[in-house]
């Protein structure tokens, strides 16, 4: 079996080249060799390759930046995952696409699943919803993930912010009013690789639109504060503590893209087609936070 990864350069991507491996030959390309803003050389890269599986974690996710760039955004979100879905579908290779909780606009109390409807919040938002609805409409065998605060050891995001800050100051201000689920990178390149291997062994994931996140939820101030005992308690030289992680309302922090305030996932629908459990956020991040402060993980 062969596996075209695309975006391997990125948090998931990075992941997904490492644990992919063991499954097929793998064929993995970055920007370099994948450039999302040329939607006709991705879909030759998927003729050249001739992969029986292809998982796409290349995306603009710079979220604030896509307001004042929306073409580019649309570009890379939208037109390319169309094209790349179009490519796949003519070779006969199942999609497996990475897409995101900002599809929807909050305002739900309860977890989100997968029929709700969509109403993103920013550009961002509307080119990954966009980026969807073209992969369903190419005709390819796709399975399309929505996952949400993704982290990992190897790129920069939250949880380096939140130690880089909490060893330079004594107090941090986070916002409480957002909520959601941090997934590591490399749970979802494991659910991906189940996938795959499932399809594999004949019993393919019905295509379709799925929730991978870890279990739970929390607050984005909450999540600090668990981030800077967790570090303490591994070792790291901070200077904040969780008590002096405060909490702020969104409005302290004005941004150009608006952020939904309920980002929760349920993911039944995709614990139930693979038969598997998910672990804890918390579980999930410790071993990222074990990383970034030294430890083994």
């Amino acid at each position: 079996m062969k596996i075209l990864i695309l975006g391997r350069d990125g948090q998931v991507g990075t992941a997904l080249t490492a644990l992919l491996a063991p499954l097929g030959e793998i064929a993995a390309y970055g920007r370099a060799g994948a450039d999302f803003e040329r939607p006709d050389d991705v879909a030759r890269l998927v003729h050249r390759e001739q992969p029986d599986v292809v998982v796409n974690a290349a995306a603009y996710t710079a979220v604030d930046k896509a307001e004042s760039e929306p073409e580019l955004a649309r570009l890379v979100n939208t037109t390319s995952p169309g094209r790349l879905a179009e490519a796949a579908a003519e070779m006969g290779a199942r999609l497996i696409h990475l897409s995101t909780d900002y599809v929807f606009d909050g305002e739900k109390p309860e977890p989100y699943v997968e029929d709700d409807a969509t109403s993103p919040l920013n550009v961002y938002g509307r080119s990954k919803l966009d980026g969807e609805l073209a992969i369903a409409a190419s005709g390819a065998d796709h399975v399309i993930l929505r996952t949400s605060w993704v982290h990992s050891a190897s790129h920069s995001n939250f949880i380096g912010k939140i130690l880089e800050v909490a060893a330079q100051r004594d107090e941090l201000k986070v916002i409480d009013d957002q909520f959601g689920c941090p997934t590591s990178a490399r749970l979802i390149a494991d659910i991906v690789g189940r996938i795959i291997a499932q399809g594999d062994a004949g019993r393919p994931l019905p295509a379709g639109t799925y929730h991978l996140t870890a279990e739970g939820e929390t607050s984005r101030c909450d999540y600090a504060r668990f981030i800077v005992e967790a570090a303490l308690g591994l070792g790291a030289k901070l200077r904040a503590t969780p008590d002096r992680v405060l909490p702020v309302p969104s409005s302290a922090f004005p941004t150009p893209a608006r952020r939904p305030r309920n980002s929760h996932l349920s993911t039944h629908k995709l614990r139930s087609a693979l038969d598997c459990e998910l672990p804890g956020w918390r579980d999930d991040v410790l071993p990222t936070i074990a990383v970034l402060v030294g430890e083994p993980s």
